[in-house]
């Protein structure tokens, strides 16, 4: 079996590391944008999926988000320390919370989508339109046929 000497790699050469690099630019320009509504991207992906699925579970909030349960628990424990979400006992199943935005987390998630979509352009503004809708088809394609490798996978 032949080795490839570990000096021979370049780490310019390896997908995983430009991943990487862009997810740090995409979480910074994110905070830059929303800097005034101190909201982070997994925040905004939680409230945003609670507004369009009132009631959905932790759980499921989860999976949709591609979470681990931990780590939602957290994410859902500040929102609602903040005031802008809440979590009622489901009726059909009391060991399940289902979640709801207050009327402060409908204002803050109307507030917040203007500026993440602003920061969403710009991640995107050094490709042309057409680079634009290929780049997102080839990262959708990549995300959804490794779906199964995450450690949270998403039921998204």
């Amino acid at each position: 079996m032949k080795r490839t000497e570990p000096s021979g790699v370049s780490i310019d050469d390896q997908p995983g590391y430009y991943i990487r690099r862009l997810h740090q630019i995409s979480v910074g320009i994110f905070m830059q944008e929303l800097s005034g509504l101190g909201v982070t991207p997994v925040q905004y992906a939680a409230l945003q999926t609670v507004s369009n699925q009132p009631g959905i579970d932790q759980r499921t909030l989860a999976r949709t988000i591609a979470l681990d349960a931990s780590t939602t628990g957290g994410v859902v424990d500040r929102l609602e320390q903040r005031g802008v979400l809440e979590r009622r006992t489901a009726p059909t199943d009391r060991r399940a919370r289902q979640l709801w935005l207050t009327a402060e987390g409908r204002r803050l998630l109307a507030e917040s989508v203007p500026a993440m979509l602003q920061a969403q352009q710009q991640i995107l503004a050094p490709l042309t339109e057409r680079q634009r809708a290929e780049f997102m088809r080839l990262l959708r394609r990549v995300v959804d046929r490794n779906n199964a490798l995450s450690r949270a996978p998403s039921d998204a």
